[in-house]
């Protein structure tokens, strides 16, 4: 089973990729290249029409194979506004969620309606039993929208730093299956 192709999320749409939305994606990153550098190894000055088509194209083979799930963030009135996805990285049982939004349209709760609906979604896949958010401890705006969309903290670890904003330890915060057993009598 895959998650559906278009999600609806309060104030965004979540749309699987699609090569149309190409040009807005890379207007949207070049708009935010200041905040996106610091945590994101792909997000460099150079991002442009050509990098964003290759990240849609790449999408498309991971969606197939599995290995993630990726979607456009567009607001209700049909504004490309970011990026997020699920994505199966982190072993049997579990899926990972990714996100960052335009900075021209953070502080809106774009973020969190778009995790909160991804774990929705991942946690309703046959076999998951938990969706996780990992994010660099240097960047507490990622671990304030997994706390509003309802991830508990659970552990802290070292990794490899990728982008020159990181410290070199994740923040994991997630959230499990609910599981509803027998009523008590």
């Amino acid at each position: 089973m895959e998650p559906p192709a278009t999600i609806e999320a309060g104030d965004v749409v979540l749309r699987r990729w699609e090569t149309r939305f190409a040009e807005a994606a890379a207007d949207a990153v070049r708009a935010s290249i200041a905040e996106l550098t610091p945590f994101m190894p792909w997000a460099t000055a150079e991002y442009d029409v050509d990098a964003a088509r290759g990240y849609v194209s790449q999408t498309a083979q991971q969606w197939r194979n599995g290995e993630a799930f990726d979607y456009a963030v567009f607001t209700r009135s049909g504004d490309l506004v970011g990026s997020c996805g699920l994505m199966a990285r982190m072993g049997p049982g579990v899926l990972e969620i990714g996100y960052w939004i335009h900075s021209g349209h953070t502080g809106r709760g774009y973020a969190t309606q778009a995790a909160d609906a991804l774990a929705r979604v991942g946690l309703a896949m046959p076999g998951i039993e938990r969706v996780v958010i990992r994010h660099d401890v240097a960047n507490p705006a990622s671990g304030a929208v997994a706390a509003k969309a309802g991830f508990t903290e659970v552990d802290r670890v070292p990794h490899e730093r990728t982008a020159p904003g990181e410290s070199g330890e994740y923040l994991i915060w997630e959230r499990r299956r609910q599981v509803i057993g027998p009523a008590d009598d």
